[in-house]
């Protein structure tokens, strides 16, 4: 009887519970190389919190599955936009829970695999998304902002919703307006509709989180990008953009695409865009982290070599059917 036979049982009991397994890290950590691992001992369906691998296209950059793996296991949130279409954490928590449940009327758990971490909240605690930006009023705080200053504008703001502004400094402009836009729209300060209007998905998440040592993180992120641009990545930018999609759009306005739509515009040297992609993609791993470890619910592993996955992926199991 194989190892994959053996962790199956329960399952069921597992589905019942309306238990979903969630492995978090930053860019680079194995979240996909585990993800295979996991898929050994239980019955999963992935759901990618990637704000990126959504859309079409964006492969290389994006560091997706590879196809022979997404043809073995079932992913979600992966390859079903066009990059010029627009996509939020809002949206994702919607359609994300629907999936959830969907997931667990097919007998198997739902594995989510999270990269980014508002999407993560979002379809784990709910999102706020609050009235319709009304044009007018947020122009109206704009010029304000930019002929007064972002401290005064914050000021008003403490009297009308302390709770809110204590979370801003005078240089959040875009949070601060639409705190005082929300407030003019509903006479209800912004903190207050957030408790109303968020709540919990129908599900007990279980997180996990992959923190290796920051050396040994940043060394495979510099191998990544080297192997990125041997693998033809500066190719699929230009593919991109011979389809018609514009640089600016917000999806190409990411880690790599960013840097390499420089490069082709003759704007910065080769060598100079090969830095600035391990550099930025660094502080971007760098701000994962920061996001994560305010979450006191994740349950931290601590890899050394990629062979210590595959022990990890079974620890991982076990504690999640334990739980």
């Amino acid at each position: 009887m194989s190892k994959t036979t053996k962790a199956r049982p329960k399952s069921h009991i597992l589905i019942q519970e309306k238990k979903v397994l969630v492995l978090v890290g930053p860019t680079a950590s194995g979240k996909t190389l585990m993800s295979e691992k996991i898929a050994d001992f239980l019955p999963i369906e992935i759901i990618s919190a990637d704000s990126r691998q959504i859309y079409k296209h964006l492969d290389i950059g994006t560091a997706k599955p590879p196809k022979e793996l997404l043809q073995k296991i079932k992913h979600h949130f992966v390859d079903e936009l066009e990059p010029n279409e627009g996509f939020n954490a809002a949206e994702f928590s919607k359609r994300g829970r629907k999936i959830i449940e969907e997931i667990f009327s097919r007998k198997k758990i739902p594995l989510v695999l999270c990269g980014t971490g508002l999407y993560l909240r979002a379809l784990l605690d709910g999102i706020f998304e609050g009235p319709s930006a009304d044009y007018e009023i947020r122009e109206k705080f704009f010029k304000r902002y930019q002929n007064e200053g972002g401290e005064k504008l914050l000021n008003e703001l403490r009297a009308i919703d302390a709770d809110a502004a204590k979370k801003m400094l005078p240089t959040n402009k875009l949070r601060i307006v639409r705190a005082l836009e929300v407030f003019e729209l509903t006479g209800k300060p912004i903190s207050q509709l957030q408790q109303e209007e968020t709540s919990a998905g129908n599900f007990l998440p279980i997180i996990f989180g992959l923190e290796w040592n920051r050396k040994i993180l940043y060394d495979s992120i510099n191998k990544r990008v080297e192997e990125m641009l041997s693998n033809d990545f500066l190719d699929e930018v230009e593919k991109i953009q011979a389809m018609g999609f514009s640089s600016k759009l917000n999806s190409l306005q990411t880690v790599g695409y960013k840097e390499a739509g420089a490069y082709l515009r003759n704007e910065i040297s080769f060598e100079r865009m090969k830095e600035l992609v391990k550099q930025n993609t660094r502080r971007y791993a760098k701000r994962q982290l920061t996001w994560f470890r305010s979450d006191s619910r994740i349950q931290w592993i601590y890899p050394r070599t990629t062979e210590d996955l595959s022990a990890l992926a079974k620890t991982i199991v076990e504690q999640f059917i334990r739980h």
